[in-house]
């Protein structure tokens, strides 16, 4: 069986050679992460290039994720090799622009408004929480900190003020230019950063001008939180992004909340990632800590339909062996996971979720397809879906069963990437639900995934329907 979890990982440096990503492929990883907040967009074109050429002659489906940069703000310039900052020091915060220079006494920050959004009392905290600053006094010309945990800040790094008294937006108008400048190469996925709100997504949806492609809404927020229904509904994808969220809540909330956006997204049927500090020391360690390694399983077994690898991929020592780690975690962790749980607690609860008839007729034809593989012992069940939805959906019941995403559509093939278990193929055109249920089955075969004698569960629906509802669920012996 194919490992279900799926392996987001971030190019970079490291690892954005035609070489380097032709092994990531080899190693497993399912999506390749472009984050635009590093390297310029020409940049990122030609790396987008080389992952969709290296997929090609890997005959794989790879998915393609660009993460927009947000709202970010940032301090100025350290000098090189940084500076530290000693706990019980005190310093100034003040307004500045990218190029200000930093020391030990000042620390310029990019954003114009910082002396009237922050209030006495407020933790400041550099990059990803090594430096928290208390705002102990205000002044028209500074904001009076003292460290309250030391540390090393180097380059530019992100200054983090409380999110709802931040006035920057996302996304950004650096973001839309960004989009627009990548919206032509057709990415598979649009990360959005520091979403607040559902008008955040339907701001990149508009902009995009490309229904096709999905947007993945990354929980960072404390709004988020408390906005996650509305967020859920209008995304395509979530993130579970846990840098920023661990700095806007207290750390000891970030289990928790991960464990119930998870369960929330598999419910709804839409893929979420679990990000941040996964394998953190093998940017630099041969092998994770124990802590990392039980991180990872953890996301496992709350249900994540893939796990991803940041800093680890982008400029870590060994990329390959960072995926390959995460894989074999992942896999082993799946061995031990209680996935029928999942469907039997859905069967119960989607009866009580509002649905419109088409939503209704879905739900209930992938229950009844993963009953009909639990009470058969069906080797696989086969999605047939234009647009991915149906393999989705069918999911959500976490099947025991290889689930195999069939598609004529090559963007919803590289899309199913980034779902749990799924395993996307790439199937000719049809124009009746038999000619079509024969087509995938014949595709099933060849693959070598599945052999003679072998009991498969097919969903299809009618091709020419309006809205490819379906509708139809068929028990099929291979011969």
């Amino acid at each position: 069986m194919p490992r279900r979890t799926k392996i987001v990982a971030t190019l970079g440096p490291a690892s954005d050679s035609a070489e380097q990503i032709a092994a990531l492929i080899a190693a497993g990883m399912d999506v390749a992460r472009l984050n635009l907040s590093h390297g310029t967009v020409e940049g990122h074109l030609e790396v987008l290039v080389r992952v969709r050429a290296a997929a090609e002659a890997a005959g794989r489906q790879v998915g393609i994720l660009v993460d927009l940069p947000g709202p970010k703000v940032r301090s100025g310039v350290f000098p090189e090799g940084g500076v530290h900052l000693s706990t019980g020091q005190r310093l100034a915060l003040v307004p500045g622009d990218a190029d200000d220079r930093c020391d030990v006494s000042t620390i310029t920050v990019d954003y114009p408004s910082l002396l009237d959004d922050l209030q006495v009392g407020d933790i400041v905290i550099l990059g990803d929480g090594a430096v928290t600053l208390r705002v102990d006094a205000l002044s028209g010309v500074a904001a009076q900190v003292e460290v309250m945990t030391g540390g090393r800040a180097v380059g530019r790094p992100g200054v983090h003020i409380p999110s709802e008294r931040l006035r920057l937006q996302s996304p950004t108008d650096a973001d839309l230019v960004l989009l627009e400048g990548l919206a032509a190469a057709q990415p598979d996925f649009v990360a959005v950063s520091f979403v607040r709100a559902a008008a955040d997504l339907r701001k990149v949806r508009e902009a995009l001008g490309d229904p096709a492609v999905m947007l993945v809404a990354k929980i960072e927020t404390l709004p988020a939180i408390t906005n996650l229904d509305e967020i859920i509904a209008e995304a395509d994808a979530v993130m579970v992004a846990r840098g920023d969220l661990g700095i806007e809540c207290p750390l000891e909330d970030v289990p928790h909340l991960q464990k119930s956006i998870i369960r929330t997204c598999v419910e709804a049927g839409v893929p979420v990632i679990t990000a941040t500090q996964m394998l953190e020391s093998m940017i630099m360690a041969e092998t994770p800590t124990r802590a990392e390694v039980s991180d990872v399983a953890n996301a496992v077994f709350d249900g994540t339909d893939a796990v991803m690898l940041s800093a680890e991929t982008a400029i870590g020592r060994d990329p390959v062996e960072v995926v390959r780690t995460m894989a074999r975690i992942a896999e082993r962790a799946e061995s031990s996971a209680d996935y029928p749980q999942w469907a039997q607690r859905l069967g119960r609860s989607q009866r009580k979720v509002p649905a419109t008839t088409s939503e209704l007729i879905e739900r209930s034809i992938t229950h009844a397809a993963w009953q009909a593989c639990t009470d058969c012992s069906a080797a696989a069940v086969i999605a047939c879906t234009l647009s991915g939805r149906t393999a989705r959906s069918m999911a959500r019941f976490r099947p025991t069963s290889l689930l195999l995403g069939m598609s004529p559509n090559r963007r919803t093939a590289r899309q199913l990437t980034l779902s749990w278990g799924i395993v996307p193929m790439l199937v000719g055109t049809y124009s009746t639900t038999d000619e079509m249920v024969w087509c995938v089955i014949e595709a099933a075969t060849g693959s070598g995934l599945l052999a003679t004698g072998d009991l498969v569960a097919v969903l299809a629906g009618a091709p020419d329907s309006v809205d490819h509802t379906t509708d139809v669920l068929r028990i099929v012996r291979l011969v």
